[in-house]
């Protein structure tokens, strides 16, 4: 390397000695590196402008004295190879200036000047496979010119190029205006004030998600747990404690009761305990509260829906409007407060409140009737009848009114009157027994309020006077949800089924990053404004159609007035982009992008299809081979019981009735062993042969009748020819020659019928040989 004291220009074109920017007529360019160098920092200057033009670095100069890197160690000069590698890296007119500094800095440092002909694509793809695919693609087209690698919080310039944000303004910090890629003037506006392009990041941080997921192995399978395979407590973990339950898990439902039950929990829903929920209880928090079915949201106050009904609430100290007097309180409804951003709490009311969502289902719980669970917090301090600590479940109330009116900030709240109904006593009493039915107190507020809903009809929950106890009056209504059985060992616990979802490729997810803001599909030659919106070019177009760039103005038609520019203003923002629509460029950097992720889609595709056709056809070659085999047997035991009827047959025409019914016996045992042997291909062989001549007959009719020596086999070819003999003769009844037919079983043969036509006769194998065969002998004893 060089001397300490000779050292270059840094990226930002300072000396890294004197640390100062010298202007251009003070720096020479190694004609080898094309590195450049300060001349007044330089230990030994060029002295003519010919060795000036000719001059190269000390780095270069001194690579004879240097160790030569490994991969162009061949041949008896390394320094010499390496720089004529370095020149015809230069001289090559084929590649860009980005891709020749990218090889003479794989040379450099050693890379050698076959990794320089490599693109960078396949240097990716070797890094990784599958998860790098799409991470390639980013890289080949979204480089930031001055760093070379993926931009950080990229900024895209209205030419179509992309860089760091924070190179980008290095660039700009030195007073240039022009892109460094095609030298188009910058946006002053945006030069002062650039804008990070959103879906770039976005894509970026997905396919960079993507590499690591892949290098850390597969993915993890997650499993749903179950409500009895849940945990006891509501949380068990150390990472849960420390945020105040934020990241608690939900812990067993106790009861049976589906989320939408109204009116008490019995005991009859109880699995665990057998006594259901009583009036008294107490939890530590509303997350085992919520386990127990007495309030199941773990932090909304109130518990229903809009067109069904609301089925309990909790006075936690929400609102400061509420009134808790005991056996009756008025309750303030939910909203009228911002929680736009990442506002979890506000306890200042900004608008009105109104009779929608929860404030409707507890409306419609007042006209319906219905018993509404109440459990109090220990958070609402102005209550004597709250509990010191944790939540406590206080029975059922009923919804008598309710009405809206101006609250404490001047804002108009909903407002319900809440009477207790239960039969078991109230935690604060020493009574024995339960509520009784008592006159409405009397609610001052009343006279100001407005859109009053009172009660018309019979309510569903109501006393009995009979049984001297509250019931259901009219039956509930049935619930919508499904409902934990309790049977926890078998698992039998009903769930909702859900729609198994297609799982996105990386592709697919990214082309849905890049979808235009006002047709919301995937860009079609893509725009991006200075304000690093994204949009079809068309659909950009379509927007501003009509409208003009300068706007003519006259003073009610006496004269004309200076024109003014016309302002056309961002679809996504209100920032000003009528300079760029004069002369919109095609982001072709995102257009090639969107091109290959695409291409990548459809591959992924068809693969996929081509992998569900070669299973169809490795199953439909399976059923084939097992329908083939099917029919193989089925031939077998066709012929086990032709080759059984015809020995039948041919005892009965040799006379030996009485043989017949004892080798049936023996015929069985043996029928097995044929048949396994029939079925093999040896046997199939050796079958065909015996068939086809007259010695497997007569042995096979021989072996029939159980003769074993040789002495009777004169007598059986007379019986055989003679049981032959009337089939051979021609006659011109149709009955007998039907009959001849069927004697023949070698070769079928073709006679003259009635009608002078040729019919061919039937195989040995058709049902009806063996009883013409029969008839033919019959009428020959005749």
């Amino acid at each position: 390397m060089a001397h300490d004291s000779d050292l270059p220009c840094d990226g930002d074109g300072c000396c890294m000695i004197c640390k100062i920017n010298p202007p251009e007529e003070e720096k020479i360019t190694c004609k080898t590196c094309v590195t450049p160098w300060h001349l007044d920092c330089l230990s030994a200057r060029p002295q003519t402008l010919a060795d000036a033009a000719q001059w190269e670095c000390p780095d270069c100069s001194n690579l004879i004295t240097s160790p030569p890197p490994s991969n162009v160690t061949s041949g008896s000069e390394p320094s010499g190879a390496l720089v004529a590698a370095i020149r015809a890296i230069e001289s090559d007119v084929s590649l860009s200036d980005q891709e020749k500094a990218k090889r003479r800095q794989q040379l450099l440092s050693g890379g050698g000047s076959d990794d320089g002909d490599k693109p960078a694509d396949d240097k990716i793809e070797a890094a990784g496979a599958g998860g790098t695919d799409v991470l390639k693609i980013l890289s080949s087209s979204f480089n930031c010119s001055f760093c070379m690698q993926l931009p950080e919080r990229p900024v895209t310039t209205p030419c179509g190029h992309n860089f760091c944000l924070k190179c980008f303004e290095k660039w700009v910090g030195q007073g240039k205006r022009t892109c460094v890629v095609c030298r188009t003037s910058i946006p002053p506006k945006m030069a002062s004030q650039p804008r990070i392009n959103s879906s770039l990041v976005i894509a970026i941080r997905m396919a960079r998600m993507t590499k690591s997921n892949a290098a850390s192995g597969p993915p993890k399978a997650y499993f749903s747990v179950l409500n009895q395979n849940k945990p006891d407590k509501a949380y068990t973990t150390e990472r849960a404690k420390k945020t105040g339950k934020a990241n608690a898990c939900s812990g067993k439902i106790f009861v049976t009761v589906p989320p939408d039950h109204f009116g008490p929990i019995t005991a009859a829903n109880d699995p665990e305990r057998g006594m259901g929920v009583l009036v008294g209880e107490t939890w530590e928090d509303r997350m085992e509260c919520r386990q127990w079915g007495a309030h199941l949201p773990h932090v909304a106050g109130i518990c229903g829906q809009s067109e069904y009904g609301a089925q309990s609430v909790a006075l936690s100290g929400g609102y400061e409007d509420d009134e808790d007097h005991g056996e009756w309180f008025l309750y303030t409804g939910s909203g009228g407060r911002d929680l736009s951003g990442n506002k979890r709490t506000n306890k200042t009311q900004s608008f009105d409140q109104k009779f929608d969502k929860s404030n409707e289902a507890l409306r419609v719980s007042c006209k319906k009737g219905y018993p509404v669970r109440v459990v109090r917090s220990h958070k609402e301090k102005r209550s004597s009848y709250a509990p010191e600590k944790g939540v406590r479940y206080d029975g059922v109330y009923r919804i008598e009114k309710c009405w809206r009116k101006p609250g404490i900030q001047g804002y108009k709240v909903c407002r319900y009157l809440f009477v207790r109904c239960d039969n078991d006593p109230a935690p604060w009493t020493s009574d024995e027994i339960g509520d009784r039915p008592r006159p409405l107190p009397v609610i001052k507020e009343l006279k100001e309020a407005t859109d009053i809903t009172d009660r018309k009809g019979l309510p569903s929950w109501d006393y009995d006077e009979e049984k001297a106890s509250w019931l259901w009056k009219i039956p509930p209504p049935g619930s919508r949800k499904h409902a934990d059985t309790g049977d926890m060992e078998a698992g039998k616990v009903p769930r909702t089924v859900r729609r198994k979802t297609h799982m996105m490729s990386v592709s697919e997810r990214l082309l849905k990053e890049f979808c235009c803001l006002i047709c919301h599909n995937v860009m079609n030659f893509p725009l991006t404004t200075p304000c690093a919106h994204n949009f079809c070019k068309s659909c950009l177009e379509n927007a501003f159609s009509g409208q003009t760039f300068i706007k003519e103005r006259t003073c009610e038609g006496r004269r004309t007035l200076r024109a003014q520019k016309n302002v056309m203003k961002c679809p996504s923002c209100t920032n000003d982009i009528s300079e760029y629509l004069q002369n919109p460029q095609v982001n072709r950097e995102l257009m090639s992008v969107i091109e290959s992720l695409q291409r990548q889609t459809k591959e992924a595709e068809e693969s996929a299809g081509s992998g569900e056709e070669n299973d169809k056809c490795d199953v439909m070659e399976e059923d084939k081979d097992k329908e083939e085999k099917d029919m193989m047997n089925i031939e077998v035991d066709e012929k086990v019981e032709e080759s059984k009827a015809d020995v039948k047959d041919e005892m009965i025409e040799a006379g030996d009735v009485g043989k017949v019914a004892s080798d049936d016996s023996a015929v069985k045992e043996n029928d097995n062993k044929e048949a396994i042997e029939k079925a093999s291909p040896k046997g199939k062989a050796k079958e065909a042969i015996e068939k086809a001549s007259p010695k497997g007959k007569a042995n096979k009719k021989r072996k029939a009748a159980g003769v074993t020596d040789n002495t009777p086999k004169k007598k059986l070819h007379e019986e055989e020819s003679a049981s032959v003999k009337p089939e051979l003769t021609e006659t011109k009844d149709p009955k007998v020659d039907e009959e001849g037919k069927g004697g023949n079983k070698t070769t079928p043969k073709k006679k003259k019928n009635g009608g002078g036509k040729i019919a061919a006769s039937p195989s040995p194998s058709s049902p009806g040989a063996n009883t013409r065969s029969k008839k033919a002998v019959a009428q020959q004893d005749e």
